[in-house]
């Protein structure tokens, strides 16, 4: 397996850890490589990220065998059978041990500045490195990382040496590598980009990855939809590299609770969101109005320029039910430079005619259940000349009442936004 780059790498590896999703674990990048790759996967499972910075304390004159390790919080693991190999008495143990608490603090500051490194005690943490050669440096980190509290340790790699694959299956609680080639050498020659990773990329990461962590918390604003005044709530989680617009259904709005659910997914990943009422309360009145794509259409175009003028960044559209049409029209006018589109039991054939100006990368969400809809999604993706793909929820009827069926909703759209969104 060839990775394009350490970020293609890190949404594969995510998407082999889907299963840890509801054990709300803490992802931690070996730096630098580890780092990038540690970062898509910290976002695809809505995780705290940080740094594991490990010192190995090597046998003086002879560095390449460790006799144990060091981590931040005072962490110290040795190896009384490698100590007694070597013969090194306690002076010279101390020696070694001091020198390399200077370069663990020096670089836990670099990276993490004043943050404080997030707790482990009782967590589930996965250790992320871009690839495993000998597996030295893993190993302490997975070591460390145990001594720190941690209640279940996963060690994740995309590419990794069998045999110091082999070796490490003692070192955590659950391994996870998708590719070990018998014919490995290095871990650069798996990756068609494997550029050096800076200290100021992963200053940069960690820092956009606290900043995403920190819950948005959405302000009332009043849009202006070509000199119509909608109302709508506006969040934006510090550092946020894209914003997400709802388009409601069957004349619901912004406090739609099933929207709302999905907006906060989209915000702890990062992405701001816009939920705002398509139409005036007296307008709601007429049933008629709610299928008018037209003009909610309009109104969704006019509203993403009133957005990008307070937020200069990428925009989504997310449309449920009529909602999901007019995000289609709206996405297919001329110079809309629509990011992505997600469609959640949208109704496509209502923006019949438009469908073919689409170029944003389209999702449609469907519920298995909802068989007349269903087959209106599958004739739509007919008409799409965009990426685009169809994703069914098993066992979900047209709301996505059922349980779980809203929080698979939410994670399909957040990775298609991130996907497409974020840089």
């Amino acid at each position: 397996m060839l990775f394009p780059h350490r970020a293609d790498a890190g949404e594969r590896l995510a998407a082999a850890l889907r299963h840890l999703e509801g054990e709300r674990p803490v992802v931690l990048g070996l730096p630098r490589g580890g780092v990038p790759v540690a970062f898509r996967v910290a976002r695809a499972l809505g995780a705290p990220l940080d740094v594991i910075v490990v010192r190995k304390l090597g046998v003086p004159h002879h560095k390449e065998l460790g006799f144990g390790a060091i981590g931040e919080g005072g962490v110290r693991v040795i190896s009384e059978d490698i100590l007694r190999m070597s013969r090194l008495g306690p002076r010279e143990v101390a020696e070694v041990e001091h020198a390399e608490e200077a370069e663990l603090a020096r670089r836990a500051r670099a990276f993490r500045g004043d943050r404080p490194r997030v707790p482990l005690d009782g967590r589930t943490v996965v250790v992320v490195d871009d690839g495993i050669a000998t597996g030295a440096t893993a190993a302490a980190a997975c070591q460390v990382v145990r001594a720190q509290g941690a209640a279940h340790v996963v060690l994740a790699v995309p590419v990794a040496a069998p045999d110091s694959l082999a070796r490490l299956r003692d070192a955590a609680d659950e391994l996870v590598c998708l590719s070990a080639p018998p014919s490995f050498r290095a871990v650069g020659e798996w990756y068609e980009d494997f550029a050096q990773t800076s200290d100021e990329e992963v200053v940069t990461l960690l820092a956009r990855a606290a900043a995403a962590s920190r819950s948005a918390t959405a302000t009332p604003v009043e849009v202006d939809a070509g000199g119509l005044t909608l109302a709508g709530d506006l969040a934006l989680p510090v550092g946020a590299a894209g914003v997400v617009m709802f388009a409601h259904g069957s004349g619901s709005g912004r406090r739609s609770p099933r929207n709302r659910s999905v907006a906060a997914e989209l915000n702890r990943a990062g992405l701001g969101t816009l939920l705002f009422d398509l139409l005036t309360p007296a307008e709601e009145g007429d049933r008629a109005n709610v299928f008018d794509i037209g003009t909610l259409a309009a109104r969704l175009t006019e509203a993403t320029v009133w957005l990008r003028r307070r937020a200069p960044v990428p925009v989504g559209y997310f449309g449920a039910s009529t909602g999901a049409a007019a995000a289609l029209w709206a996405a297919s006018g001329a110079g809309a430079d629509i990011g992505a589109v997600v469609s959640r039991g949208g109704r496509p054939d209502l923006a019949a005619g438009h469908l073919g100006g689409v170029r944003a990368p389209t999702l449609l969400v469907v519920g298995g259940e909802d068989t007349t809809v269903l087959d209106l999604n599958r004739r739509a993706r007919e008409e799409l000349r965009c990426e685009n793909r169809m994703e069914i929820v098993r066992g979900a009827t047209h709301l996505f009442e059922e349980p779980g069926a809203l929080d698979e909703v939410s994670r399909l759209a957040r990775d298609w936004f991130v996907r497409h969104l974020l840089p």
